[in-house]
């Protein structure tokens, strides 16, 4: 099966979202991330997921593209409302059996924390499906400048961070690619239980990390050659600039981060 996630691909769309700084669009999601970690009644949770949808929609990326992007995650978010279902406490109990009690508020509480963890990731697929991996580099390096006074290596470290991002979705491909070989030699994981499913993906786990730090060597390599050295002092040949529709989105986002921290 390929490989579904949108976390860290570019998707070539002419949207007003492809349009904007890259400063504006990282600057936008993490003011709207930090409100939605402060949210928690309901309307708060659905004035949130409307915000997110109509980003989604202005970016004209196929909603199926999204949703798609959100099946490698399902296994880790039904584990945490599991978690939560079944070690939350509470005052009403819904359902009992020996050492295990059900409370109404373990229930709410993991809906709640699912429910906030797509948004955080519907919210960051739209922020690398609309922005090229070098221009967000290029505006997390600008937006972090003045720590470079205290002697922060920003280049170095907008580097790595954009060289993560890009880099899940190229793991997951390798990943997608050792099961296939897996499977072409009769080993299918997808008819083991999932228990003994779980134990199988240990020695698929060594290859894929081999094969990982190989492509971090020869990335490495890429880079001296290129004379990329620490990155300081380096021009770019597009200079970001500031239009009105980036403040008239900066403006747009406080308005909306303000509206919704009142719900909090």
């Amino acid at each position: 099966m390929p490989n579904s996630l949108l976390i860290g691909r570019f998707v070539e769309r002419d949207s007003v979202l492809h349009r904007l700084d890259p400063r504006t669009k990282l600057l936008g999601m993490l003011i709207m991330m930090a409100v939605f970690l402060t949210v928690k009644s309901w309307d708060g949770y659905t004035a949130a997921t409307a915000f997110v949808l109509l980003t989604a929609a202005l970016s004209r990326i196929p909603i199926g593209l999204f949703l798609r992007g959100l099946l490698p995650v399902l296994p880790i978010l039904s584990f945490a409302l599991l978690y939560h279902i079944m070690f939350g406490r509470g005052e009403t109990v819904l359902w009992s059996y020996s050492w295990l009690h059900i409370h109404a508020e373990g229930v709410v509480e993991g809906i709640r924390i699912v429910w906030r963890i797509l948004l955080l990731i519907l919210l960051a697929s739209v922020l690398t499906g609309t922005t090229r991996p070098l221009s967000l580099a290029q505006g997390l390096e600008t937006l972090l400048k003045p720590l470079s006074k205290l002697g922060v290596p920003i280049e170095q470290f907008s580097l790595m961070i954009v060289i993560a991002i890009r880099f899940i979705p190229t793991i997951l491909d390798e990943l997608n690619r050792i099961l296939l070989a897996q499977k072409a030699r009769g080993h299918d994981l997808s008819t083991m239980p999932p228990a003994k499913r779980l134990f199988a993906f240990v020695p698929i786990l060594v290859p894929l990390l081999v094969t990982t730090v190989q492509r971090a060597e020869q990335l490495t390599l890429a880079i001296d050659a290129r004379g990329y050295g620490d990155g300081r002092g380096r021009t770019t040949y597009r200079p970001l600039a500031f239009g009105r529709i980036d403040y008239l989105a900066l403006g747009t986002v406080a308005l909306l981060a303000a509206a919704l921290y009142g719900f909090a």
